[in-house]
């Protein structure tokens, strides 16, 4: 009886690539460490800043607290903080409350008209924040003779609307387009008013849109410095406006540290929150 050789896999032109997938999966994981710690590096270091004593970024003398109790002591950072909010929160409010009606109504039109609406709708999203605040800034110059006093609180919160709207629009569509575009229909067939039915139907099936867009303009609204800069007046100051002249004149205080870190915990727990709510929901919606 003859022995022939065994046949092995190489024979029928397999290549064992186990060794280079290896090395991709360490080069993949550690681009992917990199761009992580890139993207949070300046979190966890203004984390760690906000518990230093020493106000020298390049030194880390000892854990301390006293930070974060002046944020409320240090009267012009409170102040700003104050401001900082009150427009955020009533610029929020408006952008997601028209937003949300403006986007019910473009949902309506025919893809023609709706392509034509969202072009207009896209111009402030592309549109280079110095040049917005400058044209705002133009505009409300204009109205200086009729309304002296004009810049403040009021021209931040129209700045603030105007690109934050775009914002929420964006964010709702999706959320229409999901849902059965005959409900409104068969909602005033069954005699329910338009209103009553848009807000007791149409919002609940959007409501997670309306939050990502609520969220999305919150965020952007209490960001923003360059529009700020160019839209405020009277001494009205948000943090980011205070913030930039504070470097200025070298007094920045760390407490400004601790602002921040205690912002991005918020923001971090009310997205962590609302994606438990949804998770919740969608396991009673498959249990039923």
């Amino acid at each position: 009886m003859t022995n022939y050789p065994k046949a092995k896999l190489e024979d029928y032109g397999y290549k064992d690539y186990s060794l280079l997938n290896k090395i991709y999966k360490i080069v993949s994981w550690t681009i992917v460490g990199i761009v992580v710690i890139m993207l949070y590096l300046s979190i966890i270091m203004i984390a760690l800043q906000s518990f230093n004593t020493s106000s020298d970024i390049t030194s880390f003398e000892s854990f301390t607290l006293k930070w974060y109790t002046e944020i409320f002591s240090h009267r012009q950072l409170r102040t700003s903080i104050i401001n900082t909010f009150v427009v955020s929160i009533v610029a929020t409010t408006l952008a997601t409350i028209l937003g949300t009606l403006i986007a019910v109504g473009i949902h309506s039109l025919e893809p023609k008209k709706r392509n034509r609406i969202m072009l207009l709708n896209n111009i402030p999203l592309l549109n280079a924040d110095i040049v917005t605040g400058i044209s705002l800034m133009l505009i409300f110059s204009l109205l200086l003779p009729l309304f002296p006093y004009l810049f403040g609180p009021t021209t931040l919160i129209i700045a603030h609307l105007f690109f934050t709207l775009p914002y929420v629009i964006i964010s709702v569509l999706p959320k229409l387009k999901e849902i059965d575009p005959f409900i409104m229909e068969a909602a005033l067939d069954l005699g329910v008013k338009p209103f009553k039915a848009l807000r007791k139907i149409i919002i609940p099936a959007i409501e997670a849109g309306i939050f990502s867009g609520m969220l999305l303009a919150f965020t952007m609204s209490l960001d923003d410095f360059v529009i700020s800069y160019y839209t405020t007046g009277n001494g009205f100051d948000n943090l980011s406006i205070w913030v930039y002249g504070s470097i200025g004149r070298r007094s920045l205080t760390p407490a400004v540290y601790a602002y921040s870190t205690l912002l991005t915990i918020v923001t971090l727990g009310l997205v962590l929150t609302k994606n438990f709510i949804s998770k919740k929901r969608g396991l009673k919606h498959e249990a039923k």
